[in-house]
């Protein structure tokens, strides 16, 4: 049926939490129903997955880019005992409309050798406390959450609503006796994106230096040279970044920016990194608009009013000094002439 009507949608509507219905200009429909996943899963939750598909779909579903699972099928009847089998599973339906999807993110420690926190332990916490909001349809937009776990940005944080990110606070360390040994020194100095690393001589060996000043923490260098550890367990951890978006609904998209400069790590829950997030959700699902964005809502009442309702403290590390580029790009289909 969906190749049947390719091209030839003419609306869709939710009809519930993790349940809507394409309608074509046939009058064919289809019904969706959106199940979370937990993004890193076993070959026995796949073969889950292909077993309700089959049962209830005719074989088919999909992945979405924010890992959740979708089943479609194309008979209301059917819609009840898909979302039954799906919760019965441990797979949660919801997610879709004004509600928090499941988080997108990185590899943390499970698998980046650059990770300044962990990915799948942190999404695991705040999801779990902000469960509520994927089963329902309740708050003012939809959210979009996504980790990175170091500022190199392999997930979408760069323009979420909100964003967990990862940094390093101190520059690599340099392990001289061991970088001539495991490293290129021209391919180490080539990899660092601000000029901060030069060759030197320690006590007639060839290695580097690096300049502080120009250190940005991205452990480029690290991922070319294993003498150039940047891991550091006391000054590692985490910040979160507000107000981005990719869509091109009501306002252009958006990059994210800067709300809470650092918050430690602190494992197994990070109550610190899920109490932050939870602030900022609940301070923008009780004040803003239908339909409003987190940053559509902080443009709205200004900067320094989010900073108050939120009671986040404002620092010197929000001060944006290379904001040109972000103000100059285009970043929207948005266009006009004249």
């Amino acid at each position: 049926m969906i190749k049947k009507n390719y091209g030839a949608w003419k609306y869709h509507e939710i009809l519930s939490a993790g349940v809507m219905v394409h309608v074509a200009e046939s009058g064919d429909k289809v019904f969706t129903v959106r199940a979370g996943s937990p993004r890193l899963v076993s070959t026995q939750t796949i073969r889950k997955f292909a077993e309700i598909a089959d049962k209830h779909c005719g074989g088919f579903m999909r992945f979405t880019s924010r890992h959740n699972a979708e089943f479609m099928v194309t008979e209301e009847s059917k819609v009840k005992p898909l979302v039954a089998e799906l919760e019965s599973a441990g797979f949660p339906v919801g997610g879709l409309g004004n509600a928090i999807t499941s988080i997108i993110h990185t590899q943390g420690w499970v698998h980046c050798h650059s990770a300044a926190t962990d990915a799948s332990g942190i999404v695991k916490c705040v999801m779990d406390d902000l469960f509520e909001y994927f089963k329902t349809t309740e708050l003012p937009g939809k959210i979009r959450i996504a980790l990175a776990c170091c500022l190199n940005m392999c997930g979408a944080v760069h323009c979420s609503d909100i964003a967990i990110l990862g940094i390093h606070r101190r520059p690599p360390k340099i392990l001289d006796a061991s970088l001539k040994r495991l490293c290129e020194i021209p391919n180490v100095v080539a990899s660092c994106p601000t000029a901060a690393i030069r060759p030197a001589t320690k006590d007639g060996v060839p290695t580097v230096e690096i300049d502080e000043n120009l250190c940005m923490f991205c452990a480029n260098c690290f991922t070319v040279c294993p003498a150039l550890p940047i891991n550091d367990p006391l000054n590692d951890g985490v910040s979160i970044w507000v107000g981005g978006k990719v869509s091109n609904a009501m306002s252009e998209p958006r990059f994210s920016k800067l709300a809470v400069p650092f918050l430690p790590n602190n494992p197994p829950r990070w109550p610190e990194v899920v109490a932050a997030v939870r602030n900022i959700v609940e301070v923008w699902a009780k004040n803003a608009r239908p339909f409003e964005r987190i940053g559509d809502f902080i443009e709205r009442i200004g900067w320094p009013r989010f900073f108050q309702m939120t009671g986040i403290e404002f620092t010197k590390q929000h001060i944006d000094d290379f904001k040109h580029a972000g103000l100059t790009y285009k970043r929207s289909t948005q266009l006009r002439h004249g």
